[in-house]
């Protein structure tokens, strides 16, 4: 006779979708990932001066509330971590990404809580964002994206090197035909180096240009380099991304339909 799934075993099949027998996200897993969005709101709408202003206490007792939140999903985890069997002990789950995530998240939070002000309260706020950190445990399309960059990791290198030798040639050659008539903006490589990052990326911000005529020339083939520079690696992470969407999607439907799980 085969006994009932252990509450723990229970718990950990709401929050762990590796463990979840059924497609998409469980009803907890939902709950907490708007949690967490909200959470990201707040920290977001904080840092506006004239929406903070007069409601510091609905904010920290708000935040306060999340924290809670966060603490009780943390232990939880930490409870039921060990129904799966990549974390045969707590303390692989403990060490992962994302329950040290979790834990900074509401170290935080709690932290704020507690009063810190000036340019440390700014500080805590913007770390708060790494609560969007924890949604990758919930997206696909987050784990479609880290394949993709892990598949064509080689690639991508190949055009990091190739920009930054674009970057090291352009402020050269703008230090040398320019460096005597603009010193300010091309009396030194590092400073030329603005110029060039500005224009290889597409920015332009017209603030330092050349006033030659060789100047402009080179200008106008780095402005073409720096188009070749995006559209090499956004090709490769499109492909990329393409493929192992496809992947994703022939896993989910070549794996089997699971009533339950058997209980630990």
């Amino acid at each position: 006779m085969s006994h009932p799934p252990s509450l723990r075993h229970r718990l950990a099949q709401q929050l762990d979708p590796q463990l979840y027998p059924h497609q998409g996200l469980s009803l907890l897993n939902l709950l907490i990932a708007w949690v967490i969005l909200f959470g990201i709101v707040l920290a977001i709408l904080q840092t506006e001066p004239s929406i903070r202003q007069g409601h510091e206490r609905w904010f920290r007792l708000t935040e306060l509330a999340l924290a809670s939140i966060f603490l009780l999903e943390y232990l939880a985890r930490t409870w039921t971590c060990v129904e799966n069997d990549a974390y045969t002990q707590r303390w692989r789950y403990l060490l992962s990404f994302f329950a040290l995530a979790d834990l900074l998240a509401i170290i935080v939070a709690f932290s704020v809580y507690f009063g810190h002000g000036g340019v440390l309260l700014r500080l805590l706020l913007l770390i708060r964002i790494l609560r969007l950190a924890r949604l990758g445990r919930f997206s696909t399309a987050l784990d479609c994206i880290a394949q993709a960059i892990r598949s064509r990791a080689y690639e991508l290198l190949i055009s990091a090197i190739f920009a930054l030798l674009s970057l090291l040639i352009s402020s050269t050659l703008l230090y040398l035909v320019e460096g005597q008539l603009q010193p300010e903006a091309f009396g030194s490589i590092p400073r030329a180096a603005w110029w060039a990052v500005a224009t290889l990326t597409t920015v332009g911000y017209g603030d330092v240009y050349p006033v030659t005529v060789l100047g402009r020339v080179l200008a106008g083939f780095t402005a073409i380099a720096g188009i070749c520079i995006i559209a090499i690696p956004t090709g490769i992470l499109a492909s990329a991304f393409s493929d192992a969407l496809q992947e994703a999607k022939q896993r989910q439907h070549s794996l089997p339909k699971r009533t339950d799980l058997p209980p630990r």
